[in-house]
Order: structure tokens, then C-alpha cells, then sequence
């Protein structure tokens, strides 16, 4: 089985770390991550102490995620946050409501992805399952991959809303050769609801996503999952030991 390394998304964990953000991103090394898709901190903790605070933990910030307009009006926040840092990625998502504004942003991802590049960060994109409306018999997600430049506008893959979307996740994936450095993996419980799951716990064929993601040159795994039937330090912890057990963890 292919071994990546394993960073984790907090919004699975946002009311913890709204309560007490020191502590909630201490109980993440606890269960075992060592590196983070994070943002900046909240306006009572400065950077600095973050900074020290993860470096403790021997905990690294591997890229986060922003909007259209931070990227559009001050990208230098971001850019100055990852190499602060040391992350390299910066991601945003966005709701299309029409082919042509999927093919205007990506005019507008192609000039931001090209900013970032010059200043060292990665532009990427994260799919929910919208992207797989179709405009003119084109899913959104294709029209936008086919109308960006492939070195300025990456993926940032969640298998979790391909499956949403009605596709197959792995399929998909294969189609982002050297697109894709980045893999959000969530589960997904059986049943009309399709709920999220723990990674390893739901339908999804991990397996073979894990398989495909070697193949296309996936460089980084980060586990997500927006909703939890459990506490989500619980299911953080299951995905990540899931993923051991299917000896995915670069160690």
C-alpha cells in the first residue's frame, strides 16, 4: 500500500477550537497528527505564539485555505502566514452558478494561482459535490480544470464529495495526473442520507483510492469530516488509526 504523509483539516474540529485553541490543536499531537491545513489564529492569539506553540508539539502547517477575496484584495496576509509557517498550499472552493462564471473564475484562479506561484505558495482547488452540475453537458469541475492552467491551478481532491456528486472517486482522481498534491479523505456511511463517516469506516473504496493517489502523484493526505456522529476528536482519531492500519501513514 502506497504511505503519504497525513495532515489533518480542523474545521472537523472548529467548536473545539473555538473554545480553547491551544488546547484543541494539543489534543490533535496527542492523537497523533503532525501537521496541519490551518489558518491563521484567532485575533486573541498572535502568530507568534501559534507558531511557538506547534513547534512544541512538533506540529507543521502544510498549506490552508482562504477565500476569493482574500486572495483577490491582500493575498500577501496568506502568502506572508505560509512562510511564516512553512506550508506551501493555499486552497479555496466557490459555488458556480452558470458556465460562464465557472469560465470568469477561472480567468481569476489562473492570475491568483499565478501571484502565489511567483511567491513560492501552490494554488489549489477543493471540490464539494455543486462542482458536478452540468453546463452545457460539462460537469463545472471539468469545465473549470480545462479552462485553467494546469501549473497555476491544482486540486485539492475530496473523495468524500465526488462520491456526493455521483462519481466514482478513484476514477475521478486518475484523471489528475500531477494535478492533484493534495487528497481530502472522508467516508461515506451507506444509505440515502449518505452521511460522512470516519475514513475506513464507511463505502468509499480507500484501497483503490489510495492506489490511484500514488499513481497520479498525490503528495499530501489531510483528513476532514465536516460532521460526526461522535465527538470529533474521536473520529479524528479512528480515520487516522484507519489509516495506519491500512499502512497509508508515511512515518
Amino acid at each position: 500500500m502506497p504511505r503519504f504523509p497525513v495532515a489533518l483539516q480542523p474545521y472537523t474540529i472548529r467548536d473545539q477550537l473555538q473554545a480553547d485553541f491551544l488546547g484543541a490543536l494539543s489534543k490533535v499531537a496527542e492523537i497523533g497528527y503532525t501537521a496541519l491545513e490551518i489558518g491563521p489564529p484567532p485575533a486573541e492569539i498572535s502568530l507568534e505564539d501559534m507558531k511557538a506553540h506547534l513547534q512544541r508539539l512538533n506540529v507543521q502547517v502544510m498549506g490552508c485555505h482562504a477565500s476569493v477575496e482574500q486572495l483577490q484584495t491582500n493575498p500577501e496576509n496568506i502568502i506572508s502566514f505560509l512562510h511564516e509557517m512553512g506550508g506551501k498550499y493555499v486552497t479555496l472552493s466557490y459555488r458556480f452558478e452558470s458556465k460562464e462564471e465557472v469560465l470568469a473564475r477561472a480567468a481569476d484562479f489562473n492570475a491568483i494561482g499565478r501571484h502565489l506561484k511567483d511567491n513560492g505558495v501552490q494554488f489549489l482547488y477543493h471540490n464539494h459535490d455543486w462542482e458536478f452540475v452540468k453546463f452545457d453537458g460539462e460537469y463545472a469541475l471539468d469545465l473549470l480544470l480545462a479552462h485553467t492552467d494546469p501549473d497555476l491551478v491544482q486540486m485539492e481532491l475530496d473523495v468524500y464529495w465526488v462520491a456526493k456528486g455521483g462519481e466514482d472517486p478513484a476514477t475521478y482522481l486518475r484523471k489528475l495526473q500531477d494535478r492533484c498534491p493534495v487528497l481530502h479523505m472522508k467516508d461515506m456511511e451507506p444509505g440515502a442520507e449518505q452521511f460522512f463517516a470516519e475514513v475506513g469506516e464507511g463505502i468509499l473504496d480507500m484501497p483503490g483510492i489510495l492506489q490511484v493517489a500514488e499513481e497520479i502523484g498525490v503528495k499530501w493526505l489531510v483528513v476532514e469530516q465536516d460532521l460526526s456522529r461522535r465527538n470529533p476528536f474521536e473520529s479524528i482519531q479512528i480515520s487516522l488509526e484507519n489509516l495506519k492500519k491500512m499502512e497509508a501513514v508515511l512515518v
